[in-house]
């Protein structure tokens, strides 16, 4: 009997991304620091999916990639090696659902356009900015023929926290440029399912499979890697064990989760930016602990896989 399936994505969020999140000014960072996602990050993850034996996908901005020629060749030495390489906007437009749809087939567009030219493959795999989906952007992503998104993040917690986190910031005169979702995303699937394409949060037929976050079940407690690399490691433990049972293990990642302050992220953004006082080794002993158990205990594949592989049974 075939095992359940697992996936390990990362999404590579360059640091002027925090900044505009944190409210902090991008002036803040250097060309090294703007640089670090790739050339650090990057090779640190390809490292660990490789010690560990496991594959990978990468969600990449397409406006990091095209402004960095590295990034562009760190992404097609990832392709080359096994990782998928999938979108992540254009932009990274926190308000990408509030433009006009025309704007947001641009992005995709332009995104993908710079993927394929790094890569040499078109992506077939979407994820919204901020984790934010509307009936729009689920359009352009049926225009772009993508296989499956991996936007829905029904996480009451993280919902909470980020509204809590936003106020705040207003109320210190340092406005986040991030973006609430609609409360409707905390009744989405759990599970991978196909959206109604005008409710891409509801069950429907739409063709572009989801698959969202994996939560810890009840608590809907988002199992990600600043969870993992940050909190007790028991309770880490305790809340992968709660998440054996599910049908499909999304873990989701950030590039950041592998970077810590002595890799000369500024003390401006640290303070923010609390996983980031981590130790990056401790980071990554705990990453490895937790891929040794997916490998164990699930057939670990990229997305692009087990999308593929699920879209017959949902």
């Amino acid at each position: 009997m075939a095992r359940r399936l697992a996936s390990i994505s990362v999404d590579l969020d360059s640091l002027p991304h925090y900044c505009r999140i944190q409210g902090l000014p991008e002036s803040l960072l250097d060309a090294r620091a703007r640089g670090l996602v790739y050339s650090t990050a990057v090779p640190r993850l390809r490292a660990l999916f490789s010690e560990v034996g496991v594959p990978g996908t990468f969600f990449a901005i397409g406006e990091d990639v095209e402004a960095d020629p590295s990034a562009a060749r760190a992404l097609g030495e990832a392709h080359a090696a096994g990782v998928e390489v999938a979108s992540h906007s254009f932009s990274h437009d926190y308000a990408l659902t509030r433009r006009t749809p025309a704007f947001i087939h641009e992005d995709l567009r332009r995104a993908d356009a710079v993927l394929e030219a790094a890569t040499g493959v078109r992506p077939v795999g979407f994820r919204a900015p901020g984790y934010t989906l509307n009936a729009a952007l689920y359009a352009a992503c049926l225009e772009r023929g993508y296989l499956y998104g991996s936007s829905a993040f029904p996480a009451v917690p993280y919902y909470s926290a980020k509204a809590a986190v936003m106020g705040a910031l207003a109320m210190l005169g340092r406005p986040s440029r991030a973006v609430l979702d609609s409360p409707r995303v905390l009744l989405a699937p759990t599970v991978p399912y196909r959206p109604e394409p005008t409710r891409p949060y509801s069950r429907g037929s739409g063709a572009v499979l989801e698959l969202p976050m994996t939560l810890v079940p009840g608590m809907r407690f988002p199992f990600i890697g600043t969870f993992v690399t940050s909190l007790p490691w028991p309770a880490v433990h305790a809340a992968y064990r709660a998440c054996r049972g599910s049908p499909f293990f999304n873990l989701e990642l950030h590039a950041v989760d592998v970077l810590d302050a002595d890799d000369g992220i500024p003390p401006a953004l640290v303070r923010q930016q609390r996983d980031l006082r981590v130790p990056v080794a401790r980071k990554l002993e705990r990453l490895r602990a937790l891929f040794t158990w997916l490998r164990d205990d699930y057939d670990v594949v990229t997305l692009r896989d087990a999308a593929s592989q699920l879209a017959s049974t949902v």
